[in-house]
């Protein structure tokens, strides 16, 4: 009962990135714009494909969800940061904690899985041209949508409720801007052995999973590719899949800098700065990359601003 007790009123304390006051009002503008830029960005993504009929491909439905996925994991994460910066407060409720690394987890989870699901579609379109529609019809479209979205559930679904068996003693400091799982486990005060192992298992199966099949299609792509006669086809081939594989680049380097610092550093201040690149830069990133490597998208975007500023 004490511990239950301990657990149903324990408050967790974000340090944040920098306990300097002087620096609060910095880190408060800098990530104020990039959460709006993120959430700009790829709210255009969204309404550029959705308004465009020339974009209602597979491609670029799995795109809108990538940049969904961007919105909510940000948001999950930045608006807290800026309230407790604001309120000089670094306060977060046990209940806000773990409502924190479900969505988080959910929509990492998500971003990975679509990431694997875009491979596959370049893979399709690339190796299986004559057959790309027949195979990735809408309604598979939406079935591997709804299946990433099914595993990124149950995955954080099973992180929270192995956290609410856990014991947390009072006004814990976590070394973060945001509740991440390993750093929420680290300051609790039951063993966290079984824990630790689902969290390894759910990185071994989702995290190094999906990636093994992005390797595996741009394997087979390259393969393809290289069979093309002409400089010219291989060229556009290949160029199809240029924002899809500097998205996937920035995604899993940003993801190996984050396990390479808290590896190679003791300090999770350290580590909660490499965070930040994973968890704020790249959904930031990814509307610019799609949107300036991409002539259908960055004509949907024209049509969709001029369109705007029109009716305005």
């Amino acid at each position: 009962m004490e511990s239950q007790n301990q657990t149903l009123a324990a408050e967790f304390h974000l340090l944040g990135l920098s306990e300097d006051p002087a620096l609060q009002p910095v880190l408060f503008g800098l990530f104020l714009s990039m959460y709006l830029v993120t959430v700009l960005g790829n709210l255009l993504i969204i309404l550029a494909v959705s308004s465009d009929s020339h974009l209602h491909t597979p491609m670029y439905f799995f795109l809108s969800n990538l940049s969904l996925a961007d919105i909510g994991s940000t948001s999950t994460v930045v608006p807290k940061m800026l309230v407790n910066i604001q309120t000089e407060s670094k306060a977060i409720s046990y209940a806000g904690c773990l409502t924190q690394v479900y969505f988080f987890v959910v929509f990492l989870c998500m971003d990975n899985l679509l990431l694997a699901v875009m491979a596959y579609d370049r893979y399709v379109a690339i190796c299986h041209p004559l057959h790309y529609m027949v195979i990735m019809n809408p309604h598979l479209c939406v079935l591997l949508v709804l299946i990433c979205l099914l595993i990124s559930t149950v995955d954080a679904l099973v992180h929270t409720l192995m956290l609410l068996r856990l014991s947390f003693c009072k006004h814990l400091e976590i070394p973060h801007f945001f509740c991440d799982v390993t750093q929420v486990l680290k300051v609790a005060c039951s063993n966290t052995l079984v824990n630790n192992i689902v969290v390894y298992l759910s990185t071994t199966l989702l995290g190094i999973g999906p990636m093994c099949g992005i390797i595996f299609s741009y394997v087979q792509i390259v393969s393809s590719i290289l069979r093309i006669p002409s400089t010219g086809g291989r060229y556009k081939a290949f160029s199809s899949c240029g924002s899809h594989l500097s998205v996937v680049s920035l995604f899993y380097g940003t993801a190996l800098g984050v396990y390479l610092s808290s590896a190679v550093t003791d300090s999770p201040r350290k580590t909660a700065v490499a965070s930040v690149m994973y968890a704020l830069v790249t959904p930031m990133l990814n509307p610019f990359i799609y949107s300036l490597r991409n002539k259908d998208m960055k004509g949907a975007l024209r049509k969709l601003t001029l369109g705007t500023f029109s009716i305005s």
